[in-house]
């Protein structure tokens, strides 16, 4: 399963040989050196941690340092591991070229946050009459019974923050890959903002 760390750039259009357009979203992809191997008989399950986006030293503590230095890595701002993957060996890197034209893959970022919302805007919830004097504009009405639970249930939706959690999009198709400048552009939206730092995987 090809996984790699990348930063969404933004998004553009492209035109495909048939002529056809296609809305993309750019994605600067590696190179992401990896950093530790996880195996089951050492740490109980299978994985591969991979570094990106590099930085000067003076930005990490020692400790980070320490563990980058073990793999032979400069310093780097972002360490994610990658459940289930194994191939690549502490000191290899991996590349934008792992990914090939028509792959299905899937993208894991953090959503904008929007701050705190009602329901209205969060959960789409109707909005009330607004004639004959009503004054139940957006409220969200109900939230429990009263002798029985005589409490709020969890799980209830209601007003909150919105955005600003983890999210991961399926069912993307990569349009090319420009290895020269590790660049991966995939077919749609991506979660999260520009210069947002992304999950690809495989959608196997």
């Amino acid at each position: 399963m090809p996984a790699i760390l990348a930063k969404k750039l933004g998004m553009t259009q492209v035109f495909a040989e048939d002529g056809k357009v296609e809305r993309v979203t750019v994605l600067e992809a590696g190179p992401c050196p990896v950093t530790a191997v996880r195996t089951p008989e050492k740490d109980g399950y299978t994985a591969i941690q991979l570094a990106f986006d590099a930085c000067k030293e003076k930005a990490l503590n020692k400790p980070e340092l320490g563990h980058l230095a073990k793999a032979d890595a400069s310093a780097y701002r972002v360490l994610k591991e990658f459940r289930d993957e194994s191939g690549p060996l502490i000191g290899e890197t991996v590349k934008v070229d792992t990914f090939a034209v028509g792959d299905k893959v899937k993208i894991a970022g953090t959503s904008k946050g929007k701050g705190f919302a009602g329901t209205v805007k969060r959960h789409n919830f109707a909005t009330g009459p607004k004639t004959h004097g009503s004054h139940n504009y957006r409220a969200p009405g109900s939230i429990g019974a009263s002798a029985w639970p005589a409490r709020v249930m969890k799980g209830i939706r209601g007003p909150g923050q919105m955005g600003n959690e983890r999210v991961t999009q399926k069912g993307l198709t990569v349009v090319d890959v420009i290895t020269d400048r590790n660049l991966l552009l995939v077919r749609g939206a991506v979660p999260g903002g520009k210069n947002g730092i992304v999950e690809v995987r495989t959608d196997a």
